[in-house]
């Protein structure tokens, strides 16, 4: 007997179809959820209190370590709405292509974040923590310090959650620079100075073209490579939207996976820095005698860098014209933060770099500097990397190679001491970051998939804005600059669509522009407000 197929149902056959997104998740999947949160918790509890054991230090108050809860669960819990509302972009191109299940791939997306942020550089977590307020930083483990951390920490979840529930594509790293400018600002103007001093601005500068630029960089680059690809592989499938549910052929899928495995995994090592940044601030501010200084350094080392703490304080005694004054951390402060170079500067970095070489050389290694000068040291530490730091981008300064190689030489070293990331903090952000991969993806994966263009996503326009944005996301990663994979990847799909003359829905593009102008300023709002409000109470 023949079956009669109506042309109706081949044509249904043929169209291409809505991926299931309303899977929900069996008891099995939250147990396993739930026993991984717990391990991230019972991991980072059991890791603090053997490494403030190992300091031989006794606590006399349970203070700073409910403060230090708080503090971490709010930064966990930023890394954790970070996942759910970037990574969905990741995955969007794989669902909407049938190159893997929605279940899938937010399970191999969460787990490439996941060693993403295990093998991160490190260099984007202490970029931002230079945007901060210099004063900030040196007293982080105040009440002022702490209004800080929670200000903007909670500002930048606020954001987030709010545009995720409008399946708005913004950005967490451009919420996360806001609400650290809002800081900066906000603190300058309550010490009665002009807001604008309250800011690193050739570093925000430096990183708001990173985050302005890349977008740009996602729209043409994923046109360009999509119109690269028409002109060079002439199979017709990879410019044909999926038909049906009928995943693509196994070359095409491979690439696909290819590149959410790649956007993921660059995702985590460039967005999972964040959090780390701030919450070596929070040890540093609440348990300094633990993560201040790198107690992990070799004596060696630490006889190495005593004797280029003393070499470096000659050279530049040789150069300077003018005297230290009786507390050379001042001008090296003031220096930081108005970037204006006084004759006092370089005799000061001179004199604090001598007292720093003493120190270390009286205590033989980092592990024995005594608690109550580890927050001194790491202060005269901080100030001295950042002096250098702008010593070496002012062109008004002059100094002779061998002393230009000194000081280099010198910050290098006291990043060594200073700038490390424990392992400990890098498998709690990657926990929180790879659980957040796998809750509340849905909203921003539809507006990626189905909102942007007027036709269905094909498997070349999938992998073409992937491929961009994967790269773009490893070479930032590599220069130390936070950029969005959001922008990145929704202004890559953007371009594959108009490179194809598919058309844009310009009702969502209106939006995402919207989404991207009012961040900046609304996280600066909320976190400069915040701050006010907690340092008031606090």
């Amino acid at each position: 007997m023949n079956t009669i197929v109506s042309p109706t149902t081949l044509a249904d056959a043929a169209a291409p179809s809505r991926p299931r997104l309303d899977h929900k998740p069996g008891k099995g999947t939250w147990a396993v959820f739930v026993l991984l949160l717990l391990v991230g918790l019972g991991y980072t509890a059991y890791s603090i209190s053997t490494d403030y054991a190992a300091s031989g230090e006794t606590a006399t108050s349970l203070w700073p370590f409910i403060l230090l809860g708080l503090a971490l669960v709010i930064a966990l819990g930023f890394e954790f709405v970070n996942g759910f509302h970037d990574t969905a972009n990741a995955v969007a191109t794989v669902i909407y292509t049938n190159s893997l299940t929605p279940q899938v791939a937010v399970v191999w997306s969460g787990l490439f974040n996941f060693l993403g942020v295990l093998v991160s550089s490190g260099a984007v977590a202490f970029g931002i923590i230079s945007l901060l307020p210099v004063e900030l930083i040196l007293q982080v483990g105040s009440s002022a310090g702490f209004a800080m951390v929670f200000a903007l920490l909670i500002a930048a979840i606020m954001w987030n959650l709010g545009t995720w529930a409008l399946g708005l594509p913004a950005s967490s790293s451009h919420t996360l620079i806001g609400s650290i400018i809002g800081v900066g600002v906000a603190n300058a103007l309550m010490h009665g100075r002009d807001g604008t001093s309250g800011v690193d601005w050739s570093q925000a500068v430096k990183i708001g073209y990173s985050l302005l630029l890349s977008p740009l960089v996602g729209f043409v680059v994923s046109a360009l490579l999509l119109l690269a690809l028409r002109t060079l592989v002439k199979n017709k499938a990879l410019y044909e939207a999926p038909k049906g549910n009928t995943p693509p052929p196994w070359w095409i899928r491979g690439l696909l996976v290819l590149t959410c495995t790649g956007v993921s995994f660059s995702h985590g090592s460039n967005d999972g820095q964040k959090g780390m940044g701030l919450i070596m601030l929070i040890l540093v501010g609440t348990v300094p005698i633990s993560y201040a200084l790198n107690r992990a350094m070799p004596v060696e080392q630490t006889t190495a860098f005593a004797a280029i703490a003393q070499v470096t304080q000659a050279s530049l005694s040789k150069v300077s014209t003018g005297t230290a004054p009786a507390d050379p951390a001042k001008p090296l402060t003031l220096y930081i933060r108005t970037k204006q170079l006084t004759p006092d500067v370089i005799p000061s970095l001179a004199a604090v770099a001598g007292s720093i070489g003493d120190q270390v050389r009286q205590h033989d290694t980092l592990a024995k500097v005594p608690a109550a000068v580890v927050p001194n040291v790491r202060n005269d530490m901080y100030l001295v990397s950042e002096t250098i730091r702008l010593l070496l981008l002012d062109k008004t300064v002059t100094l002779d190679n061998q002393t230009l190689a000194n000081i280099k030489e010198f910050k290098k070293q006291i990043d060594g001491a200073t700038k490390f990331i424990p392992l400990w903090v890098k498998v709690a952000v990657a926990i929180a970051l790879g659980l957040g991969t796998m809750v509340g993806w849905k909203r921003i994966v539809v507006t990626v998939g189905e909102k942007i263009g007027k036709t269905h996503l094909t498997y070349a326009q999938g992998m073409s804005a992937e491929l961009v944005a994967m790269f773009t996301i490893g070479l930032a990663d590599n220069f130390g600059l936070p950029v969005s994979t959001t922008h990145v990847l929704s202004s890559g799909v953007a371009g594959t669509m108009a490179a194809n003359k598919s058309g844009l829905q310009w009702s969502t593009i209106r939006n995402l522009a919207m989404a991207w102008v009012l961040t900046l300023p609304a996280a600066i709002l909320l976190s400069g407000s915040l701050y006010w409000l907690f340092a008031k109470l606090f």
